[in-house]
């Protein structure tokens, strides 16, 4: 959960601080006017996220941990999709890809194991 959060979190500032060199990193091309104001509100959602499912002391709740699974599964169906049937490349699409999907993985069992205890 702290790493997931952690990510959303910094990616979320560097959103708001840098819009154009990330989306130039990530995508490979450059952002319009629109695209900036966008990345920037997108990189406020994240830190937003981040900050709402940031762990306190050793326990993350349900919603957290299944906002975080969610968010992270959705970015990497997305990302991929990007890389291989969007016709997006650089340098950091495909890593981008494999750290939310692992990160999806690793907070499947969480997010599962959770949703067994409210039963």
């Amino acid at each position: 959960m702290t790493l997931s959060a952690a990510i959303e979190a910094t990616t979320g500032l560097s959103l708001i601080a840098f819009p154009s060199v990330i989306g130039r990193l990530l995508l490979g091309a450059g952002l319009a006017d629109s695209g900036v104001a966008v990345a920037r509100l997108t990189g406020i959602a994240l830190l937003c996220l981040a900050l709402a499912c940031w762990p306190s002391g050793d326990d993350a709740t349900q919603p957290t941990v299944r906002a975080l699974f969610s968010y992270n599964l959705l970015a990497a169906l997305y990302l991929g999709y990007l890389r291989i049937g969007g016709g997006f490349v650089s340098y950091l699409l495909l890593p981008a890809f494999v750290v939310h999907a692992l990160l999806a993985l690793l907070l499947l069992r969480p997010a599962h194991a959770r949703a067994e205890e409210k039963k």
